[in-house]
């Protein structure tokens, strides 16, 4: 759009980023230079000083609809039920119970939607007796957190012994995946790759 088509009244494109602006008053500075007093949609006068070379980015703004039916439905549908997931443990407080393989016991529920959920961030360690189910519990919890988007990395540190069956657990019953680290998985994968 040229400088010298620009008039008070006309609603302009490119003079604020994703605005479109009302001239108020123009004021021509020579051949090249035009300044423009404008106002935004939330009131604002402002001015600006526009050259030859911002022809090129204003431009009058078309009348458009301020919604159009023309988008990708299954896209919409799909984040639709994202954002329904998001805000589900908002109507569901204990989602990952309905959610898991698991029918935890009371006090486990007890441990993790009136004890640990409460406590962000968390700074204690779940040890509790041995058969007690500090398994679903924690599963419970991480479950919710990840639900919640509170957790993106997570480590968990059991006895050598039991980290096979932590890891199994966690998977069958909460669909939860973990990686296991350890020293001697590190060279059993080395000496199979030389082997290899």
């Amino acid at each position: 759009m040229k400088l010298e088509d620009i008039a008070p009244g006309q609603s302009l494109t490119g003079i604020e980023p994703s605005q479109i602006v009302s001239v108020m008053a123009t004021v021509s500075h020579g051949d090249g230079a035009l300044q423009l007093i404008y106002k935004t949609p939330d009131g604002a006068i402002k001015e600006r000083l526009l050259a030859r070379d911002d022809e090129a980015t204003v431009a009058i703004a078309t009348a458009e609809r301020p919604f159009a039916f023309d988008g990708d439905g299954e896209a919409f549908q799909l984040a639709c039920e994202a954002k329904r997931i998001d805000l589900a443990f908002l109507f569901d407080p204990m989602m990952a119970v309905h959610s898991s393989n698991v029918d935890p016991l009371p006090h486990q529920i007890t441990a993790v939607y009136e004890a640990l959920l409460p406590r962000q961030p968390l700074r204690y360690v779940l040890a509790d007796d041995p058969g007690a189910g500090k398994t679903i519990m924690a599963g419970l919890y991480i479950r919710e957190l990840i639900m919640r988007a509170d957790a993106h990395r997570i480590l968990i540190v059991a006895p050598g012994s039991l980290v096979e069956q932590w890891r199994d657990e966690l998977y069958e019953k909460f669909g939860l995946d973990f990686h296991v680290y350890a020293t001697l998985l590190d060279q059993i994968s080395v000496a199979l790759q030389r082997a290899g």
